[in-house]
This record gives C-alpha cells, structure tokens and sequence, in this order.
C-alpha cells in the first residue's frame, strides 16, 4: 500500500503531524510520501491507494493554498481519501467557564466539513478523519496528539490478512 499524504502547514503543526503519520505508517509496512500543496500540481498527483489531506484552519475554513489545491485536483472517481486536520483549541467562554459544545463549535470550524464537501462532490470516498488540537495559533499540538494520529493511521492501515493453515 502506498499513501500521499499532502498538508498546507503554516506554522509547521501540520508539518509534525504528517511526519509522525509517516512513521506510524512505516511501521505498519505502509509507504507514504508527504507534500506540501505549495510545491504540488492537483492536475498530476502521483497515483496512490489513498490519499491523505491536512490543512489548518483560517477563520473557519482550510486555507486558500489548501482550497485551490483540492479544486484542481484530479483523480478518479472512487478514490480514496482521509483527513486530518489542524485545528486551533476551543477556549471556555470568558463568562461561564464552559466550553462550546461540539454544534456550536461546528458552525465556526468549517476545515473538515468543507474539504470533504469539495472531495466528496468529485466522487472521492472518504476513510478516516480526525482533528488534531493546538494549543495556540502557532501551537504546539494538544496533549496526546500523536495518539490521535495512530488511531487514525490504524484507520487508513490496510486490514491484516489472515494466513490459511496449510
């Protein structure tokens, strides 16, 4: 199995995140080729058994870079994907302590459901997602991120295939 994995990091949170991915993946037998999408074309991606995008957010949204770049993309209808975004952390609310619930955090962190709206509308089929927290603007990444790639890499991961008894 083969991976390309393409990130749009900013401040190199993302960038962390791809390269642990890396060496999660490569420890299960796995190869992946990480990209930024700054040196990309979307027109000729190389040809992989999935694909991997990761894009920070700005005001809500993937970045510009990352939002070109998966509306040139072209692959086959079918293809499969995953995402694994950075994101930054909810803060409590100044008067009650309380930190949002997840719908009201979704009306204003739009990253994941955004990319998958662009890739899901080009027929792309969707394996895993998840969202990795940091802890400000530049980060550095929540606690217990890398836990969080590796359920994610187990998602991606090729099944093991049973050997028949001979």
């Amino acid at each position: 199995m083969n991976i390309e994995y393409f990130h749009a990091s900013k401040f190199g949170n993302g960038a962390m995140v791809a390269e642990e991915f890396k060496k999660q993946m490569r420890a299960m037998g796995v190869s992946v080729a990480v990209h930024h999408v700054r040196d990309m074309n979307g027109k000729e991606p190389a040809t992989a058994d999935v694909y991997v995008f990761s894009s920070p957010g700005r005001f809500g949204r993937p970045i510009g870079r990352m939002r070109r770049f998966l509306a040139e993309l072209e692959l086959p209808v079918g293809t499969r994907y995953g995402i694994l975004t950075t994101e930054i952390l909810p803060k409590p609310d100044k008067d009650t302590g309380w930190l949002p619930a997840e719908d009201e955090l979704a009306k204003s962190q739009r990253v994941r459901p955004l990319m998958n709206e662009v890739l899901q509308h080009k027929g792309f089929v969707k394996i895993a997602e998840e969202k990795i927290y940091v802890t400000r603007l530049k980060g550095p990444p929540e606690d217990g991120w890398q836990k969080k790639v590796q359920d994610f890499a187990a998602d991606i991961a090729p099944a093991p295939t049973a050997v028949s008894p001979s």
